[in-house]
């Protein structure tokens, strides 16, 4: 069987989504990079494959697929053994694992973006004290979700954990803390030894450094320090 190919922007959390996913199965693939600051998903050719040009774009042998989890979904469906806890097979297993993938999707992953790309692309200056808190909530939502469990859906590594990383990551190097969340602080730090962990990490930093942003967010985070001080959850610079 040939090699897949995923087309991976290694900045974008939702691209880390896949790659970790395939670095976890230990699959065979190409990672052909595109460089979306110079807009090479606007190619023609791209656009082909991926009419709303986004990253992470997976090839398998000429059926293409897009969307960050439906990628990992499909890679553990296709890929991993029958017996893999990445994705389990019990109905209620299951669920529990799409909860998680859909609060990423949905809930932290946006929160993150709102905070990242306003700064990134439109020039803004000030992290508003609404997008500060959505973080928050976020956290606490996710220290909430830990209580009693190793990863996040029990015992087991599964593909939400990889989802959850691949965002957390990035709000962790814009300036984000842990400190007040030791259930959430416990499992980043376990994540360490998961296979792909530090070209995960590498392309978070590359994120926020490249367009100068930690210097940026860490002093607007420094600045939420004193404006939650009383708070149980807060965050504040590393």
């Amino acid at each position: 069987m040939a090699p897949i190919v995923l087309y991976h922007f290694p900045p974008s959390a939702p691209s880390r989504v896949a790659l970790l996913t395939i670095r976890n199965l230990n699959v065979d693939a190409e990672v052909k990079q595109v460089n979306l600051f110079a807009k090479e998903q606007l190619s023609p050719e791209f656009i082909k494959m991926n009419p709303q040009h986004t990253v992470p774009t997976l090839d398998d042998n000429g059926f293409y697929l897009w969307e960050s989890r439906a990628i990992a979904q499909y890679l553990v469906e296709t890929r991993g053994s029958s017996d893999s806890h990445l994705y389990p097979k019990d109905p209620k297993e299951r669920a529990l694992v799409n909860q998680r993938l859909y609060f990423d999707a949905g809930t932290l992953y946006p929160r993150v973006r709102a905070i990242a790309y306003p700064v990134l692309f439109l020039g803004e200056k000030k992290i508003s004290d609404e997008k500060r808190n959505h973080i928050l909530d976020a956290f606490t939502y996710m220290e909430n979700f830990l209580e009693g469990r190793k990863w996040f859906c029990g015992d087991h590594l599964t593909i939400a954990d990889l989802s959850l990383l691949a965002s957390l990551s990035s709000i962790i190097h814009i300036g984000a803390s842990l400190h007040n969340y030791p259930n959430l602080r416990r499992w980043y730090e376990q994540c360490a030894d998961i296979n792909g962990y530090e070209e995960n990490d590498e392309g978070a930093k590359i994120f926020v450094f490249a367009h100068n942003l930690r210097k940026f967010a860490c002093k607007c985070f420094c600045l939420m320090t004193v404006t939650v001080r009383d708070e149980k959850t807060k965050i504040v610079a590393q």
